[in-house]
């Protein structure tokens, strides 16, 4: 079975980074939540299937759990919001409704 190859990357400094897809899975998710303390930030993935509206209770298997370094989420932070600026300059505007916990972001609809 042939390994698939990521693209090398030259960074603006001239570092090329080599990207190992070897280990590489890919895991579907509909729901993320994220926690964190001074050393680290915690990103939990995982799939709900709540499609009617008025649920009371709802179950969001998790699947990932995400450990980051701040300096590495913050990166992934930058990267997110110049990936999503994209897209909505293609697609259009994402309408979401800003919530304050993990149960108000689960869709309803």
């Amino acid at each position: 079975m042939a390994t698939e190859r990521a693209p090398k990357q030259t960074t603006a400094d001239g570092v090329t980074i080599n990207w190992d897809t070897s280990n590489m899975k890919s895991t579907y998710s509909n729901v993320c939540n994220a926690t964190g303390t001074r050393e680290a930030l915690v990103l939990l993935f995982g799939v709900h299937q709540a499609w009617q509206a008025g649920l009371k209770d709802v179950t969001v298997q998790l699947q990932e759990r995400i450990i980051l370094s701040p300096y590495a989420a913050k990166r992934l932070n930058l990267l997110l919001t110049r990936l999503l600026q994209e897209y909505e300059k293609r697609y259009g505007p994402l309408q979401i409704e800003a919530t304050s916990g993990p149960s108000e972001s689960l869709p309803t609809g």
